[in-house]
């Protein structure tokens, strides 16, 4: 009963602090949504139409308005995370060994840290360039051609930056992922090492699932994908020199002693 109720407690603290995360961004919902088509902005001028007006559009009466509760969603759970993952660590810490606890708060650091490395680089670069490849498939109207343009519907758009927020940020996770396997001894850096063409192949399937269905978008999750996996190989390499180096450390000691 008593870790029920300790659990209880860490779960008010969660759900408080993503409803609290939750209202502030509903309130700045409009502002947030104009900040994520900035990079849609980005890709008309790569597309050298920037001296058009950047329009969006919404084909339900209520469209927008849940839109718009998406988007406090979404950044409500961004901005409670710190708060969730303190509480998660404050239920599970007790059960943990004083080493255990210290080896553990590095990874709730570099989580964080590592999904906003690949929201910025989504943000940045990949989104503009997805919308560069789609815009380039519009129409003038010269030559007696019919004039196609592209009109996003806001819901699709949030749906789609979203969608690669959330797949870059869960790959940018890789190397935690990988660490953790390693100090807990399931794996290790010549497994890894060894599994490298399965992972190839894996990486090019999640990215077919995650993203939408063009190529620019799956061969730019991919690529960077496979990249994080030698980045998991090589800090495993690293993790395993270490504990390599205090075992050998504690032998001379004993020997010493």
């Amino acid at each position: 009963m008593e870790h029920l109720l300790e659990l209880r407690r860490r779960l008010m603290w969660s759900i408080g602090g993503f409803m609290i995360a939750f209202i502030c961004c509903f309130f700045f919902a409009k502002e947030i949504f104009n900040f994520l088509v900035v990079p849609y902005q980005t890709a008309t001028v790569w597309a050298g139409i920037d001296d058009r007006q950047v329009e969006l559009i919404y084909t339900a009466p209520q469209e927008f308005f849940f839109t718009q509760v998406k988007i406090a969603a979404f950044g409500g759970l961004f901005l409670a995370f710190p708060i969730i993952a303190s509480q998660i660590y404050k239920f599970v810490a007790p059960g943990l060994y004083r080493n255990e606890r210290h080896a553990f708060l590095p990874f709730l650091v570099a989580t964080p840290v590592l999904f906003l490395m690949g929201a910025m680089l989504v943000y940045y670069f990949f989104t503009p360039m997805v919308m560069w490849f789609f815009l380039s498939m519009e129409q003038t109207g010269t030559g007696g051609q019919a004039a196609i343009q592209l009109l996003p519907r806001v819901s699709e758009y949030l749906s789609l930056i979203m969608t690669l927020i959330f797949a870059f940020g869960l790959v940018f996770q890789l190397p935690v992922v990988a660490t953790l396997l390693v100090r807990a001894g399931l794996t290790t850096a010549d497994g890894l090492a060894s599994k490298r063409k399965y992972a190839i192949v894996i990486a090019f399937v999640a990215a077919a699932i995650l993203t939408p269905p063009d190529p620019v978008s799956q061969i730019g999750l991919a690529l960077p994908t496979i990249l994080l996996y030698e980045v998991s190989i090589i800090v495993a390499r690293m993790i395993e020199k270490k504990r390599a180096a205090e075992a050998l450390g504690g032998d001379g000691a004993q020997a010493e002693s």
